[in-house]
């Protein structure tokens, strides 16, 4: 790993996904007020994950630690009732330490204090060692280093190099783990970019850019740039914000109602579809729908004759209008009966006798018998 020691983790600088803007966190960095920083090297020791560290020392009450009290009240998310407050009301809501803790509360949780204040140097990640031996032997080795260094530098020494802050003492704003971005000098004294070996005045830009803005392929990467190609569609960011739960509510609704259409589908082409008729076919039908029914109007003749002229009156003449009686019903026909003959026959001398439209019934042998027995027996 390089050489420095993490002091505060901002988080992302996407506003977007919470974090605060690159141009925002170094104008908050800017008003704060710390003292020349000097560390002093206290032991080496190797944590769980297997990596190798140096720990420095964590002096409450020294430029390092104010400036960590800093960090934690201006740039620190809302914990326990304790909120972040800066002049410019520039948050994040991202960031590592809370807005209540200080560097008096010390390292934790692995150094049995409670608080974030752990200024270390990783020097090697996941190191295995061929044996415990070894492992002890190198630890040893290492803290005799420290040891001497102490001896040398009794206050510590103040942070910078003949080409980083020559004059020591100053912060770096890392935004990865091998180079610095912005160097801040201590006191106000101002501060600068310094990105991939090159510096470039801070009035300029706050990253190394050209000109043309983001239409200029060399600034996509730029985090301005970066996210204003790759923004989200507000359709993939609603469906994450639903969840595990939400998304599979919205899944099993989805289902039940397509299960529902399809069964009314089936049930609606059981009963209506013709015989020999698919489903698909019955499908196409049912959408087209029913096709419009021609209404059959039905006309009547009329004469032109001497009755149809008395049967107007004489508005509706004029108007051209022709009102057809209404048709007997047939209760009215039933009252209509026709005469009865009466019953009485009546007599004229002056008729002439007609033959009976009946032929007359010639009597049999049984018929002349009968009659001449009832005469004989008469007296």
């Amino acid at each position: 790993d390089t050489a420095h020691i993490p002091l505060f983790y901002t988080g992302t600088l996407n506003p977007d996904m919470g974090g605060i803007d690159l141009k925002d966190l170094i104008k908050v960095m800017e008003t704060i007020d710390f003292g020349t920083l000097y560390i002093k090297p206290a032991f080496v020791f190797q944590d769980d994950d297997g990596s190798i560290k140096l720990q420095f020392e964590a002096d409450a009450s020294s430029a390092l630690g104010y400036l960590y009290n800093s960090l934690c009240s201006m740039l620190g998310i809302t914990w326990n009732y304790e909120s972040p407050y800066n002049s410019l009301g520039l948050y994040s809501n991202c960031a590592m330490h809370a807005a209540g803790d200080r560097a008096k509360y010390g390292c934790g949780p692995d150094n049995a204090n409670t608080g974030g204040f752990c200024p270390q140097m990783t020097l090697a990640y996941r190191v295995g060692f061929q044996s415990e031996e070894h492992a002890a032997a190198y630890l040893e080795r290492s803290n005799n280093y420290v040891d001497y260094w102490r001896s040398l530098y009794p206050s510590g020494v103040a942070v910078g190099t003949s080409k980083f802050c020559t004059d020591g003492g100053c912060l770096a704003l890392f935004l990865q783990r091998q180079d610095p971005l912005m160097i801040f000098s201590p006191n106000l004294a101002g501060s600068w970019v310094e990105f991939m070996g090159g510096t470039v005045a801070p009035t300029i830009s706050p990253a190394p850019t050209f000109d043309g803005g983001c239409d200029d392929l060399r600034n996509s990467k730029l985090d301005k740039c970066y996210r204003q190609k790759h923004a989200r569609k507000a359709s993939s960011v609603a469906w994450d914000a639903l969840g595990a739960v939400g998304q599979l509510s919205l899944f099993l609704l989805f289902f039940m109602a397509s299960t529902l259409t399809l069964s009314i589908f089936h049930a609606r082409a059981r009963s209506r579809k013709n015989d020999g008729e698919s489903y698909l076919s019955f499908f196409i039908r049912d959408m087209r729908g029913p096709g419009k029914k021609r209404k059959k109007k039905l006309r009547k003749k009329i004469g032109r004759g001497t009755l149809d002229q008395d049967l107007l009156e004489e508005d509706q003449v004029d108007n051209k209008i022709r009102t057809v009686p209404a048709r007997p019903g047939k209760l009215a026909l039933s009252h209509k009966k026709k005469p009865k003959r009466s019953a009485t026959p009546s007599f004229d001398p002056d008729a002439t006798p007609r033959a009976s439209s009946k032929p007359r019934r010639r009597p049999n042998s049984g018929d002349r018998s009968r009659s001449g027995t009832a005469h004989a027996n008469v007296p």
